[in-house]
């Protein structure tokens, strides 16, 4: 079971305990310890390729450990099997690279659609939820547009409201700034804040954009050689002189990665 926590700090939600998972012969994690308090913004960091979505598959309960625990509250996922993970996962939301929203369904649908899937939910609160959440991502009276009439911009923040509406415990962002301009990132950036402020969310955010990681992170996880290398407040991190760490959060590459 997980250690309880001291009265000045808050109980963690997720806690990974050396989790170790291959895929075919590559081993991708290599004993992952991490916890993540509630309601904290959890930034994870890492080279491509590193193991951060394989990570966020095994919080999500997508993936089974190797090796290790992954907790969610006082809950094993590696022991719980798909019934069992039926409620956690409707305490879950997860906003993908891309929006991943559906082409078929317009805007209010789209956002309706976790409601909608859980049943038993009014649809005059439905609706009335749709129009909260829309609102609550800048984007008021939109229900009746398709997807292939938003920005790039815009589809993210439908996504977003999308995620939100049933006002998860956890939410997971893959890559949430990623393909944006600058300003519209930013806009994301402040939309991942108030929303874990507004809902009391915990959120794990991966990203390998800086910016976002310093005015989103309460603390910023960076994940390297499979492990966890250090854990600590954004401007700990993005400062740091430590080689390791100072080449990523720059954009440094040694001459190992040299090509020729």
């Amino acid at each position: 079971m997980p250690a309880s926590p001291s009265d000045h700090e808050p109980a963690n939600l997720i806690r990974l305990v050396g989790v170790e998972k291959s895929l075919g012969t590559q081993k991708v994690l290599r004993g992952v310890d991490l916890n993540i308090r509630e309601g904290e913004k959890m930034v994870i960091i890492g080279r491509s390729g590193g193991g951060k979505s394989v990570l966020l598959k095994h919080i999500l309960g997508l993936m089974r450990p190797d090796a290790g625990q992954v907790w969610f509250r006082d809950k094993d996922l590696a022991q719980l099997d798909e019934e069992q993970m039926v409620p956690l996962r409707k305490e879950t939301g997860m906003l993908f690279q891309n929006g991943a929203l559906f082409d078929s369904l317009t805007v209010g649908e789209n956002v309706a659609f976790p409601l909608r899937e859980r049943g038993n939910v009014d649809e005059k609160e439905i609706q009335s939820e749709v129009a909260r959440a829309l609102k609550i991502v800048d984007l008021p009276n939109q229900e009746l547009k398709w997807p292939s009439q938003l920005s790039g911009g815009m589809r993210k923040r439908v996504a977003l409201a999308r995620a939100a509406i049933a006002k998860p415990a956890l939410m997971l962002y893959d890559e949430p700034t990623s393909g944006l301009d600058p300003v519209v990132a930013d806009s994301i950036n402040k939309l991942m804040v108030r929303l874990g402020d507004e809902l009391n969310m915990t959120s794990v955010i991966v990203t390998h954009d800086m910016v976002s990681a310093r005015e989103v992170g309460d603390r910023i996880a960076m994940l390297y050689e499979g492990k966890i290398y250090c854990v600590d407040k954004p401007g700990v991190i993005l400062e740091s002189q430590d080689p390791v760490v100072k080449r990523f959060v720059n954009g440094i590459s040694d001459a190992s990665d040299a090509i020729f």
